[in-house]
């Protein structure tokens, strides 16, 4: 009995410090202007990504909640709230890691495995970042445009809806832009091409080729 009670204060521990939490910027918020202003910046990390955190964590919950109860339908229900929510939080961890600003090495991409691969793939930079703001134009609704690493050891340049993952087609995620209104709306409104185009003046180059090196790595294993 006190075996079972000490095991269960245990898991219920551990479910409290698997809680998912906001992560911190690496940079104040304004940052990125006049890139992107720091009242965009502001609203979309504690409001937006704040509302996926709370809502993967909800989602969490009433999954426990059913696998306890052993309640089949309702733990089906919730996955489509997983996969918003939970591609909400990882999308957008993703996407501050991949910025930074100018004066800090924002939009310099310096010799690396990955300017190799780009060159060779794309014909450099500058047709890599082409190529991906007409996909990320082409996006009915919300999504997100992406360059990946995908499962034969190549570049890829892809979009998902809403707030899909691309691991979520087996994809390894290395630079993500935020095609949804919240991210832009304030400072472009509807020109949106201008936001795709700008973006690209601040980013993080260096994270990117950590996760093509990270990403390379793994698939050699």
């Amino acid at each position: 009995m006190f075996a079972r009670a000490l095991t269960s204060a245990r898991r219920a521990t551990l479910a409290v410090r698997a809680k998912h939490t906001l992560p911190d910027l690496d940079y104040p918020y304004n940052a990125l202007e006049p890139v992107i202003s720091s009242q965009i910046m502001k609203l979309h990390h504690t409001k937006h990504h704040a509302t996926y955190v709370a809502g993967l964590n909800a989602a969490e919950e009433k999954l426990k909640a059913a696998q306890l109860s052993n309640d089949v339908q309702a733990q089906v229900a919730i996955q489509p709230l997983l996969r918003f929510h939970g591609g909400g939080h990882v999308n957008h961890t993703i996407f501050w890691k991949n910025l930074i600003g100018e004066s800090q090495g924002g939009g310099q991409l310096h010799d690396s495995a990955l300017k190799n691969a780009i060159d060779t793939q794309f014909g450099g930079k500058d047709k890599l970042s082409s190529h991906m703001n007409n996909m990320a134009a082409g996006i009915q609704g919300s999504g997100w445009a992406w360059l990946t690493l995908n499962q034969k050891g190549e570049l890829d340049v892809i979009t998902t809806a809403n707030q899909d993952m691309a691991a979520s087609v087996g994809h390894v995620p290395l630079l993500g832009i935020d095609a949804w209104e919240h991210a832009f709306y304030l400072d472009y409104m509807n020109v949106k091409m201008d936001y795709f185009k700008n973006i690209w003046r601040v980013v993080n180059w260096k994270d990117v080729a950590r996760r093509y090196d990270e990403g390379v790595a793994q698939q050699a294993k």
